[in-house]
């Protein structure tokens, strides 16, 4: 499957001459992409993805479920009757089939949100993906399934590759499951929970679930499709989601901005600062990415919800933080770089579970900002930040889209910082470094 090359180019990562001002339009939310994708991939009719982000994650599940046998047509632009114009996929739902091989990479939503599906298909799928991928947890994925009637063989290794040997339907019923290490676990299964044969009943047994807003946004997404979905915060049992079995329709979805990508335009502004617009902010969503008018503002900056969108604006000074991340944990390597060039300590704490994500983000970030000159130590669930006079050097990314941004944030403020392999942005953010050079030279301001 993919391999990634031993070496990479460095990327200098420009110093910021000034403030910036700058107008930046963020692609789409991949969350929300790879979530629209399956559902309508599951639907009993055709429907829409319209701006749908096209980054390595949302092509990988895009070609997985064609090599699926869905049909999913590319268009340049159309039009929903919304005004949202922009690009949209149409998806044609068909009988799911195989034998098929899935590239998983190291996406998280396809390594497991697609084994649940695969159980739905006529024949064997095959998972396999990057190196990093097999470290990945899904053992909890892979034992839920077989409770729920699956055949897998993963060779006990409660891991990638594997093999789904589908049976073009599943049992589907009640099941327990430890998501503490990721919000994914309950997402996988209750995204094809409307197509098991009796719905799934998912009852999280572990210590508290990371990424709350993530599973909200499954269960948003399940209604919006038609489905019924009882939730703890409909008056249900704690840590229980039912999904009943139906059909789930085909719709039109425009697809939000992503909003934790939005976060090195915003540290720019709160760095420099200066004032960055991110265009189509939206007033109400679930995605975690939000949170960041909140922590930005704690930080030292300010917003506005305008009708040309969020309007963030840096004060000139950066205030460390002590701040629970467990539901935006994929805000925090973001945050650990602003924290980094702040004027006093920051603590972030609730995010053990990001040892478990694309690389050890908690080591990675310890090693890197150290790295630089730094004092960054790691807690039993966290890192706490003592600011210190950063100078320049090589920061590693680990194959890590959100490293990579990290290193460019604080190469904003400290000369000479060399980005290893910036082109891993591309998993959810496509051409950044061109992004990031338009910002600074205040494109759309």
């Amino acid at each position: 499957m993919t391999e990634t090359p031993a070496l990479h180019a460095l990327w200098p990562a420009p110093l910021a001459d000034g403030t910036v001002h700058a107008t930046v339009t963020v692609p789409g939310s991949k969350s929300v992409t790879n979530r629209a994708l399956v559902l309508a991939a599951l639907a009993a009719e055709p429907g829409w993805v319209r701006r749908p982000l096209r980054s390595r994650d949302s092509r990988l599940m895009a070609d997985a479920l064609r090599a699926l046998g869905v049909g999913i047509e590319e268009t340049a632009s159309s039009s929903s009757g919304d005004g949202s114009g922009g690009e949209a996929w149409r998806i044609i739902p068909a009988a799911l089939h195989g034998p098929a091989t899935v590239d998983v990479g190291n996406a998280g939503t396809v390594m497991r949100f697609l084994p649940p599906v695969a159980t739905l298909a006529a024949g064997d799928i095959r998972f396999d993906g990057d190196p990093r991928s097999y470290e990945r947890p899904l053992g909890q994925v892979i034992s839920a399934l077989r409770t729920l009637g699956a055949r897998i063989d993963d060779d006990g290794r409660g891991a990638l590759p594997l093999t789904v040997q589908g049976g073009g339907a599943l049992e589907g019923g009640v099941v327990e499951i430890d998501a503490s290490n990721s919000s994914q676990f309950v997402s996988a299964l209750l995204l094809s929970g409307p197509r098991f044969n009796q719905g799934v009943e998912v009852r999280h047994v572990g210590t508290a679930l990371p990424s709350m807003p993530h599973i909200r946004m499954t269960v948003e997404m399940l209604r919006a499709a038609g489905a019924q979905v009882d939730t703890p915060e409909a008056g249900g049992e704690p840590n229980v989601w039912r999904v009943s079995p139906s059909a789930l329709l085909g719709r039109d979805m425009v697809v939000e901005p992503d909003l934790s990508n939005a976060q090195p335009f915003l540290a720019a502004a709160l760095i420099t600062g200066g004032t960055v617009t991110i265009p189509d902010w939206p007033r109400r969503t679930t995605q975690p990415g939000d949170e960041l008018r909140r922590i930005f503002t704690e930080m030292g900056g300010s917003c506005e919800l305008t009708d040309a969108g969020l309007v963030f604006t840096g004060s000139g000074k950066i205030h460390g933080i002590d701040v629970d991340l467990s539901e935006v944990g994929e805000l925090t390597p973001g945050i650990a770089a602003v924290a980094a060039l702040a004027d006093s300590p920051s603590t972030l704490r609730g995010v053990a579970h990001l040892r478990l994500h694309e690389t050890d983000r908690l080591a990675a970030l310890t090693a890197e900002i150290n790295g630089l000159g730094g004092e960054v130590t790691e807690t039993a669930d966290g890192l706490h930040i003592r600011p210190r006079p950063l100078h320049g050097g090589v920061f590693h990314t680990y194959d890590d889209h959100r490293m990579a941004t990290a290193g460019a944030v604080i190469g904003l403020a400290v000369g000479g910082v060399e980005i290893e392999n910036v082109a891993t942005t591309a998993k959810t953010l496509p051409d950044f470094p061109r992004m990031w050079a338009d910002m600074l030279s205040g494109a759309g301001a």
